[in-house]
């Protein structure tokens, strides 16, 4: 049975191109084609995807990123199908580092667009994610500036510990995309005091 990682490259793909290039995205200044350009860099050219983080390389990156944004679409998509040559290729890598890669920025495609409506998810995307979250959970949350907890229905974690917490209940896909900084979520609900709610709300979370 394919990963979830997998089958979100492939619906993502999907996604893309029926969208088409100049589709908007939720990620500020990217098109549908930039989203794609970023995956292939960061999948592909590893080196020259350090760039964003390291002055020296910049141009490396910068290279690349036009490099892949001078072809189609439609050939992008292709290349991004198929991880082959690379360490994504490996089930137990790609399920690791791309699971939630891949799921948040799917749906940074699907919830740009008008008319959009969340996904129901299979019962073991939604372990696989909530498991991510409460790993990466306390990263994205560090800049919240009041404690938080999340919980699934069934399971709680403490993102940000303190006093009088704000407790955010949902789909663990829903509690990733808005620790990661995305407001267009469905299906949250916010217990705590009202100004601690309002500050996570306006708080800019995610890496």
């Amino acid at each position: 049975m394919a990963s979830f990682a997998r089958s979100e490259r492939l619906a993502l793909c999907d996604t893309a191109v029926s969208l088409g290039p100049a589709a908007p995205t939720l990620c500020e200044g990217w098109d549908v084609k930039d989203l794609l350009v970023h995956l292939l860099v960061r999948e592909r050219r590893p080196w020259a995807a350090a760039g964003i983080f390291l002055p020296p390389l910049a141009p490396l990156l910068r290279k690349s990123e036009a490099a892949y944004a001078a072809q189609p679409l439609e050939d992008l998509a292709v290349r991004l199908r198929d991880p082959k040559g690379t360490l994504y290729s490996i089930a137990p890598i790609d399920r690791m580092i791309n699971t939630v890669e891949l799921f948040v920025h799917h749906e940074d495609l699907r919830r740009a667009q008008s008319g959009w409506a969340p996904r129901t998810l299979p019962a073991a995307a939604e372990r696989d994610l909530w498991r991510t979250l409460k790993l990466l959970g306390k990263g994205l949350v560090r800049s919240a500036g009041t404690p938080v907890v999340v919980s699934n229905g069934t399971d709680t974690a403490t993102l940000r510990g303190g006093d009088e917490p704000v407790t955010v209940t949902g789909p663990a896909s829903e509690l990733m995309l808005f620790c990661f900084g995305r407001h267009q979520v469905r299906g949250l609900s916010f217990d705590g005091p009202a100004e601690k709610i309002t500050q996570l709300e306006n708080a800019s979370l995610g890496f």
